[in-house]
């Protein structure tokens, strides 16, 4: 099969490449900007939305408008339907992870974005070494982060294969120890379990998603960007602890804080949630929300937050920047676990500081 799908991805590249220059020429503008933060969709065809042009950017940026989010797509390709706001991104025809590398460090300085959308991989399952794909998605990892420290990158598990499943799962299934390790070491790193959103139905030609299936990435993209709440600001605006005036009140006494929660991403053998904390009628200065998760139930990664325990009856801690909270004002902090996210966590509670 190596050899019929090299030829797919090479006539991808081809009318892919002809696609975006006929929706340039029909007036789709280079390089727009409408001030809002800085959000690189980075990736291979997928991004770039072979098939349907714009592909999952078209849904994603109707989904951040209707949540009244200003984002800027930015990125030196461009293309999309006139109903796709931003037609910017960072999504190269055929590319592979280590030409994506090659290329990552000129794309950041030149866009500086805010927030990285990143799909990338499936070109190498069917390429010479696979099973090397995930070392170097870590090594792309890691220089994106050097380059980019405070940019929130996700990290997507590719989209199912026709010709090659055993192998993309074979690689997704590295991705959650990758991701861990880095947001583990402080980076801004996030997994988006996007295989498990789509299945062979939803792709047009064994490769690409059809329009359906791009609207279903759309969909966990904006899921994934909404429980990060620092994706769609500015750096300049990454909440920090406020100057406290002489006259605010002391810090508010414990149990002062309310915690919810929210399942948004079950596949069965893994879940995604947020949990919002909410500060009373006074403000907080940190918390502490603590739940039991239920059996079976593991968290395997977690951002804005610091958690102890993975499983069963845990704690999650404020994070450096999200601690103190004005009266009324409320976070969140979100994570990824193992089992199946029907079971909803038990004695969820809120204690400041």
């Amino acid at each position: 099969m190596r050899k019929p799908m090299r030829l797919l991805v090479s006539a991808a590249a081809t009318v892919a490449t002809l696609v975006a220059a006929t929706a340039l020429a029909a007036g789709a503008a280079s390089a727009e900007s409408n001030g809002g933060v800085r959000v690189m969709p980075l990736g291979d065809s997928i991004t770039d939305g072979f098939n349907v042009p714009g592909g999952y950017r078209i849904d994603l940026w109707q989904k951040l408008v209707a949540g009244g989010y200003t984002v800027d797509f930015v990125g030196s390709a461009a293309n999309g339907p006139a109903g796709l706001g931003d037609h910017d991104h960072e999504g190269h025809s055929g590319w592979t992870i280590a030409q994506i590398d090659a290329n990552i460090v000129n794309w950041l300085q030149t866009y500086t974005p805010r927030t990285i959308l990143l799909h990338i991989g499936t070109n190498d399952m069917y390429g010479s070494d696979p099973a090397g794909a995930p070392s170097r998605l870590s090594t792309l990892i890691d220089h994106i982060t050097t380059q980019a420290p405070q940019s929130e990158l996700f990290v997507a598990t590719i989209t199912p294969l026709s010709c090659c499943d055993a192998t993309v799962r074979t690689f997704n299934a590295q991705l959650p120890g990758i991701v861990t390790s880095k947001a583990n070491a402080g980076k801004h790193v996030h997994l988006v379990q996007m295989y498990n959103a789509l299945t062979t139905a939803d792709l047009a030609d064994g490769v690409h998603p059809n329009a359906g299936g791009y609207s279903k990435m759309a969909t966990v993209w904006n899921d994934a960007l909404r429980s990060v709440p620092g994706s769609l600001t500015p750096v300049t605006s990454t909440p920090s602890s406020p100057t406290t005036p002489a006259s605010t009140p002391p810090a508010s006494p414990t149990g002062a804080c309310t915690a919810g929660y929210r399942l948004t991403n079950n596949w069965g053998t893994g879940y995604q949630a947020e949990v919002t904390i909410q500060a009373g009628t006074a403000p907080v200065s940190g918390w502490t929300v603590r739940l039991t998760l239920a059996s079976g139930q593991s968290i395997t990664n977690l951002w804005n937050g610091v958690n102890t325990g993975t499983g069963g009856a845990i704690s999650v801690k404020n994070a450096s920047y999200n601690g103190a909270l004005p009266a009324g004002a409320s976070t969140t902090f979100g994570f990824v676990a193992t089992g199946n996210g029907g079971s909803a966590p038990t004695a969820i509670s809120c204690t400041s500081p």
